[in-house]
């Protein structure tokens, strides 16, 4: 079997296209890639999409927490200083938060789009990737709450 190599993107169906495609490009800092009638295919900047927004039908279930699913998503930024300026980002915006940790090989805050995705942004807080799963797989590791105010 091929081993794969990353994951490509990811695809959420959104109940308003609109309100989401603003959230993730007015709030959170993606790019629009493409914008169709029915879809919108957002970028970091580097690739032609990272993650693509459709209209879900009318009537479609909405997100409920805990349940079979997608759990959370993360983007990654380049440091602790950037994660601030999301955290501050979001809670001027009035997003829905849900906590900040600190992991140890990262430093994550979570929240949840306007459908209730929950969604991590996080900065790993090692030089390397190979000390970032040491610490990880170490038996000592323990989260503790990340304090950004």
């Amino acid at each position: 079997m091929a081993k794969p190599i990353r994951v490509g993107h990811l695809v959420l169906n959104v109940k308003n296209l609109d309100e989401s495609t603003k959230f993730y490009t007015d709030i959170l800092g993606f790019e629009i890639a493409l914008q169709r009638p029915n879809g919108t295919f957002l970028t970091c900047g580097k690739i032609h999409h990272d993650l693509a927004l459709f209209q879900a039908p009318e009537g479609a279930l909405p997100v409920t927490q805990g349940q079979l699913g997608l759990n959370h998503f993360a983007v990654q930024v380049e440091d602790i200083s950037d994660l601030k300026e999301v955290y501050n980002e979001l809670k001027d915006s009035g997003a829905s938060m849900d906590s900040n940790t600190d992991h140890g090989m990262t430093s994550s805050i979570y929240f949840f789009d306007p459908d209730g995705n929950k969604i991590e942004f996080f900065c790993n807080n090692t030089d390397t990737a190979s000390e970032g799963l040491d610490l990880m797989r170490s038996p000592d590791r323990v989260n503790k709450e990340l304090v950004l105010d």
